[in-house]
């Protein structure tokens, strides 16, 4: 089980890599400093593992178009709806 996934789209970016890994270190500081070390470890622990997924062995992937729509050329499928029989009050098609 992974706890980052280091595909994600959202760590493309060095500098969102850069600021999880610094938070987590920063915390782990702030605990230190506090007299809390068992936080401490907790939190230098979580930014140990994010360096390994992150920087370890993250592999970046090529950064990849996607294919943009194009419209309907003949509009046919407007035409499709607009010429199909409507049925009369009567319950007739017309």
């Amino acid at each position: 089980m992974q706890l980052i996934d280091p595909n994600h789209p959202a760590y493309q970016r060095l500098w969102v890599r850069v600021g999880i890994v610094a938070v987590c270190f920063g915390w782990a500081a702030v605990e230190i400093i506090g007299g809390d070390p068992f936080w401490a470890v907790i939190s230098a622990a979580a930014g140990a593992y994010a360096f390994y997924m992150l920087f370890w062995t993250f592999k970046p992937q090529p950064q990849s178009a996607e294919p943009v729509a194009q419209p309907d050329a003949g509009g046919e499928d407007e035409a499709d709806e607009t010429s199909a029989e409507k049925p009369s009050k009567d319950g007739q098609a017309e």
